[in-house]
C-alpha cells in the first residue's frame, strides 16, 4: 500500500447496504480483498448503523474508494443506503449523522481539508452515493471547509 503524501479532501461513501443489514468493516473487508482482490479495506472509518466508528484501513495509506481523489482523500463509509427494495434511500440513523460530525471534525483538526464530498461528487457512475446530498447536510451541520 501506499502512504498517503497529501490530504486535504473527505469523501463521504454508503455501503448501499439494506437497513436491515447491520455490517461493519469485517465484512466489507471481505468484500474489497476476497471479492475484488484489493490489498485492505478501501474506507478509512466506516460509521455502523448504531453510530459506532470503526477504523479501516490505516488513515495514513492512500485509500481505494474514490480513484479520482484517492490520493489525496479519507473515505468514510456509512452503513445503509438502499432501501429493503434496493432503491437508494437515506435511511441513515441519528446515530451515524452525529458520528460522521465527529469523525469529518476530528480529520478537519488534523489536516488541513479543504474539500467535503458525497462519492457521487466525484464519480460518475456512482451518483446515488451516499444517498444524501452532502453539501447540504454540510450547510444544515454548520460544517465549513477550508
Amino acid at each position: 500500500m501506499v502512504i498517503r503524501e497529501k490530504t486535504d479532501t473527505i469523501v463521504i461513501h454508503c455501503a448501499a447496504t439494506k437497513p436491515s443489514m447491520d455490517i461493519g468493516k469485517d465484512e466489507i473487508r471481505k468484500w474489497h480483498v476476497d471479492d475484488n482482490g484489493w490489498e485492505d479495506i478501501g474506507y478509512h472509518f466506516i460509521i455502523r448503523r448504531n453510530g459506532t466508528v470503526e477504523e479501516g484501513r490505516k488513515i495514513d495509506y492512500q485509500g481505494a474508494h474514490a480513484p479520482a481523489v484517492n490520493s489525496r482523500s479519507i473515505g468514510i463509509c456509512l452503513i445503509g443506503g438502499l432501501s429493503e427494495d434496493n432503491k437508494p434511500e437515506n435511511n441513515f440513523t441519528l446515530e451515524q449523522f452525529l458520528s460522521l460530525s465527529n469523525v469529518v471534525d476530528l480529520m478537519q483538526s488534523k489536516y488541513e481539508i479543504k474539500s467535503i464530498v458525497g462519492h457521487g461528487d466525484v464519480q460518475e457512475n456512482k451518483k446515488n452515493c451516499p444517498g444524501f446530498n452532502v453539501a447540504q447536510w454540510l450547510h444544515k451541520e454548520n460544517i465549513y471547509v477550508g
